[in-house]
């Protein structure tokens, strides 16, 4: 279980970086600004949908690794990777996926610093992003009253991959919506820097809306409720809930690699934020998270993907099989 081996190291790893491990990405300060650090694996097996080309796929994995950066408030100055390749590995879909890093890098203006490779059983590409900033954004800044907020709209990419695992008939149009959530993700670097100069908090949506949602109650110590209206939610997803027979809040809570960035701001900041985003609730004193749908308050179900897992995985995924 992913959690379970992180706190096993966690209770060796006694020295640290000037920020605590827990949060997006590391920290150590640097002068009067800070050093962001994160690094993320990518591994075929467990990744990468059948349909994703080796150009998606190495876009891709710099993309998780930029978003992680990006959700601290920094801006990318550095990607570093390492690459394990099996065997029997055609040199054409190898040169795919460095093309699909080559163009990552150009589209988020971040140099590569350096690279190594090794021989693996599947697949590997293991990130690293730095970033700068001057004002650190955390999962742990969150205080009672204020809004929670998200960039972008969530659900299209679980939407997308239920859509090609249940091989469900879809319009091209919706089809392509979704996939381009599902197979072409983009970090929101630009919208992270902005909020790092006005939000209390942040956390980009890897593994799913509801366990970001969870993380940021916990880690600041806060509750927080969410309206199941305001969520939002584009019409192709409404169309996959209608034909699986699922509640679209539930794809929108569950979907993961969406890489929007969910913060929470001062209700009196909201006018003057200069991103385009959604209120989607409140955080309150206490301790708590939950959904309110139709003037109905509950538990908010933890939903989403966790590695290591596959009681999780089974009990949040189950409909894809």
């Amino acid at each position: 279980m992913e959690r379970d081996i992180i706190k096993l190291f966690m209770r060796h790893l006694k020295k640290q970086g000037d920020l605590p491990l827990g949060d997006d990405a590391g920290a150590i300060k640097v002068g009067g600004e800070w050093l962001v650090a994160t690094n993320d694996m990518l591994v075929r097996r467990t990744d990468v949908p059948d349909i994703m080309t080796p150009e998606q796929v190495g876009f891709k994995a710099v993309t998780m690794n930029v978003s992680d950066v990006a959700a601290m408030g920094a801006k990318p100055i550095g990607f570093l990777f390492s690459l394990g390749v099996p065997e029997d590995m055609e040199s054409g879909y190898l040169e795919g996926v460095a093309e699909g890093i080559g163009r990552a890098l150009e589209f988020y203006d971040v140099p590569v610093l350096s690279a190594d490779t090794n021989e693996a059983d599947d697949l590997i590409i293991d990130g690293i992003a730095l970033g700068r900033t001057r004002r650190l954004l955390t999962r742990s800044g969150a205080r009672p009253g204020e809004l929670v907020c998200v960039t972008g709209d969530i659900g299209r990419a679980l939407a997308g991959l239920l859509v090609w695992k249940n091989g469900l008939e879809v319009p091209a149009k919706v089809r392509g919506a979704l996939y381009e959530k599902l197979l072409e993700p983009r970090a929101r670097v630009e919208e992270g820097s902005k909020l790092s100069e006005v939000a209390s908090a942040a956390i980009d949506i890897s593994d799913g809306l509801s366990k970001e949602l969870h993380l940021l109650s916990e880690m600041s110590g806060v509750g927080i409720e969410v309206e199941a209206e305001r969520l939002p939610i584009r019409e192709e997803v409404l169309e996959v809930a209608e034909i699986t027979g699922m509640k679209p809040v539930d794809i929108a809570l569950a979907s993961g690699e969406e890489f929007e960035i969910v913060f929470t701001i001062p209700e009196d900041t909201l006018e003057t934020l200069e991103i385009e985003c959604t209120p989607i609730g409140r955080t309150f004193k206490g301790g708590g998270t939950y959904v309110t749908t139709k003037g109905k308050r509950q538990r908010m179900p933890l939903m989403g993907w966790e590695h290591l897992n596959r009681g999780v995985k089974e009990k949040n995924w189950a409909f894809l099989r």
